[in-house]
């Protein structure tokens, strides 16, 4: 507390002195013997410049200072005083034993009428041999440094590019302690502790830039979500927008949902999303893929069945149906769904029950239906292979996805989150994308929509041989007679057959050698069992190596 007091005293004058300001004593003149360092003053500024050269860290660095400068300049006390906003001074006590890691104590007090603030305004030293000379100008720093059984000052501007930062100040018990002092010996000390300091402000300020930056991407994030409370869905088209205004609207009611929209748009995210933000939050959210069940089973998977219902019923089935009660149902593919189920289908919209197969009771349940295809089911209609009256059940509250290549400024973000999550997963390092893959990606026009995309995200992620992404040129915009061709006027095979093709190839050439250095994933520069993931996905096999 005494030295914290002392430090606040000698920065801490009246804030109404309006004399003229105290003139520095100066340093005495230097002389020849002055002019060259001896060995070990050389030595030591050499070590003070080692010491607080590498440290960017503010306790770091001044714990560095306070271990360095209490072995060349006299000092019973001694910090560092710098300018802050609103006209004060934030002063950092430097504790004399100097550990580099003890962080130092900070105070904040006016700036006007201290000493400090005269050597910071003046760009000059200020040298007090006694206490006496402080009276008049600064009579609290005389109090305390008396309190302190302080004699000398000696208060340093640390001057960079014609600006002074701060100052550094020494106070010792001894009278006239810093009379004879070196003074090449000090300048030099008092520039590099200029330089270092400046350096530490500098990346102190980086840092700061940083951390808002990160804080403002926060917030951005977090305005986005209250805006549209969607964090798994990306984009800000405002094609997307007004897709995720009619998800706002429709989804704190229990209105059937009827999804439309192209394979891979992501119709299940908007399901999810309708789910997530209605009152059955906190129920089952479940999903049947209606076009994956086979025909025959459809019926049982949706409603149940009981025990020898049907050849192969060995035991009581509980349908999808009584699993959603007092959630909701997502019924993707609808169009898929057989013509003698639909009618079953349309009595749980309608009344909100069924019999499980091989069963005479009847189940009620409370459900809300979200249903989605990429059929036109209004042609499939009036065709007659799909009912009416269930049409218009379900088309209660129609929600059409559009196709990604109506929305290629989502393109962008999407290809971030993608290369963002497939990096992380395989474990490379890929932090950017070049201007002309970026637009290769954005011209392209998607016949796989999203799920395409992320295809070959992942795919070009895994063949990046650096932090940079690049898409082969097989992703090119449509040509100007409106056929997909590459630049030699050959067909353009999807993404998913480019990969196929690639890996076949370098398969081919390694033997279908897979691990070791000659090995295809080594040729790939992937994961031995990530490529084994990748021609599991692709249907990639031995047998697929036919003489060409």
């Amino acid at each position: 507390m005494q030295a914290l007091r002392l430090l606040r005293a000698m920065t801490d004058g009246p804030s109404t002195l309006s004399a003229p300001p105290i003139p520095a004593t100066p340093l005495p003149a230097q002389d020849e013997g002055d002019v060259a360092l001896g060995p070990d003053e050389l030595t030591a500024l050499l070590a003070i410049n080692r010491a607080i050269g590498r440290h960017l860290h503010r306790d770091h660095l001044f714990g560095a200072m306070a271990t360095c400068l209490k072995a060349v300049v006299p000092t019973d006390r001694f910090g560092i005083e710098l300018p802050i906003e609103n006209d004060q001074l934030q002063g950092h006590l430097l504790t004399p034993r100097g550990v580099n890691d003890e962080p130092t104590r900070p105070t904040l007090m006016p700036a006007r009428g201290t000493a400090c603030d005269w050597v910071l305004r003046h760009h000059e030293w200020l040298v007090v041999s006694r206490r006496d000379e402080l009276r008049e100008r600064f009579p609290v720093t005389f109090d305390v440094m008396r309190t302190g059984s302080m004699e000398s000052l000696c208060a340093l501007p640390l001057i960079t590019g014609g600006s002074c930062r701060a100052v550094l100040f020494f106070m010792v018990a001894a009278p006239g302690a810093y009379r004879h002092v070196r003074r090449t010996l000090v300048e030099q000390i008092a520039s590099a502790v200029a330089a270092a300091l400046d350096d530490c402000l500098a990346h102190e300020e980086v840092r700061r830039l940083r951390d808002q930056l990160a804080a403002e991407n926060v917030y951005l994030r977090e305005e986005l979500k209250r805006d549209h409370h969607f964090d798994e869905i990306i984009g800000n088209s405002q094609e997307l927008r007004q897709v995720m205004a009619l998800i706002e609207r429709v989804a704190p009611t229990n209105a059937t949902v009827l999804i439309v929209g192209e394979t891979g748009t992501g119709k299940e995210l908007v399901a999810r999303a309708l789910h997530e933000h209605s009152a059955r939050r906190e129920r089952s959210h479940v999903k049947v893929n209606c076009a994956a069940i086979p025909a025959g089973l459809v019926e049982s998977e949706l409603f149940g069945h009981e025990r020898g219902a049907f050849t192969g019923a060995t035991e009581k089935r509980i349908g999808r149906f009584t699993l959603a009660d007092r959630g909701t149902i997502f019924l993707d593919e609808i169009g898929d769904i057989p013509a003698d189920v639909q009618l079953r289908l349309l009595r749980v919209l309608q009344e909100h029950e069924f019999e499980p197969l091989g069963s005479s009771k009847t189940v009620k349940v409370d459900v809300r239906v979200i249903a989605a295809t990429n059929r036109d089911l209004a042609a499939a209609m009036a065709a007659g292979s799909f009912r009416a009256d269930l049409f218009y059940r379900l088309n209660v509250f129609p929600i059409h996805v559009p196709p990604l290549r109506a929305r290629p400024g989502d393109v962008a973000p999407l290809v971030h989150y993608f290369i963002q999550k497939y990096a992380t997963k395989i474990g490379k390092h890929v932090a950017s994308v070049s201007d002309a893959t970026m637009q290769r990606l954005a011209s392209y026009p998607w016949p796989g929509n999203i799920r395409e995309l992320e295809n070959v995200i992942e795919r070009a992620v895994i063949l990046s041989p650096g932090p940079s992404l690049e898409v082969e040129a097989q992703v090119a915009p449509l040509s100007s007679a409106g056929q997909e061709t590459d630049a030699d006027g050959g067909p353009i095979l999807t993404l998913e057959d480019s990969e196929r093709a690639h890996i076949l190839r370098t398969l081919k050439g390694c033997g279908w050698v897979v691990d070791g250095p000659r090995g295809a994933a080594s040729m790939l520069a992937v994961n031995p069992n990530t490529l084994r993931s990748r021609m599991k996905k692709l249907g990639v096999r031995r047998t697929n190596d036919v003489a060409s």
